[in-house]
């Protein structure tokens, strides 16, 4: 498993001018750090630091080691605000882990066996991903890199839903928790068969 460090500093001088102050001036993103049973933190990491700590697809599912001035902080990663148009960082939020409490954070989802799909395969069908992650709610130690799709056996027509997944042992959906069992993905036929292909081909 790979281990996440980012560096930080605690920030006093707080509000929208000073956000904006600190990315023109210092290349650094405004941060906050809350939860547990310490008062939410301003800080503010180096934007070349955070950008390629989340190269790594797997940094926004795992517990990450933010130092803030030389004191350590297990957390993870609860939200990221983004330039509308060019997709750098603007903003983020992290939330401090606690050991034997159970944690919420956003993992991805892998689909896998697409091609080989009998809804592919064997119909000819197009696979549709409704959803590309996922929110889960488990102890730290059992928090997944990520959560394996297999569309081997999902045939056309057919929707694939969260109540379908195997999840790992320990590991929830929050939106199932809530009540919601939201598509995954599914396979659709495609907008033109070979049927329609063969009478346009016949008519000219």
């Amino acid at each position: 498993m790979t281990d996440f460090n980012l560096n930080a500093q605690a920030r006093s001088d707080l509000g929208k001018g000073a956000s904006r102050r600190l990315r023109r001036n210092a290349s650094l993103v405004p941060a906050v750090v809350y939860g547990g049973d310490k008062a939410p933190l301003s800080i503010s990491i180096l934007a070349k630091d955070l950008a390629k700590m989340l190269e790594n697809e797997a940094s926004f599912s795992h517990v990450l080691n933010l130092n803030v001035d030389g004191q350590n902080e297990s957390v993870v990663i609860k939200a990221l605000q983004r330039h509308p148009a060019k997709g750098f960082v603007l903003h983020a939020d992290f939330v401090r882990v606690i050991a034997g409490q159970k944690l919420t954070a956003t993992v991805p989802l892998h689909f896998v066996n697409q091609e080989s799909s009998i809804g592919v395969k064997q119909q000819g069908g197009e696979i549709l991903h409704n959803l590309n992650e996922v929110e889960v709610s488990c102890l730290p130690q059992d928090l997944p890199e990520f959560i394996e799709v297999d569309m081997s056996n999902v045939e056309v027509g057919q929707v694939l839903h969260m109540t379908d997944l195997k999840l790992p042992k320990g590991v929830e959906l929050v939106s199932l928790a809530h009540g919601s069992d939201l598509p995954v993905a599914n396979v659709h036929a495609p907008r033109v068969s070979k049927e329609d292909t063969k009478e346009e081909g016949a008519a000219e």
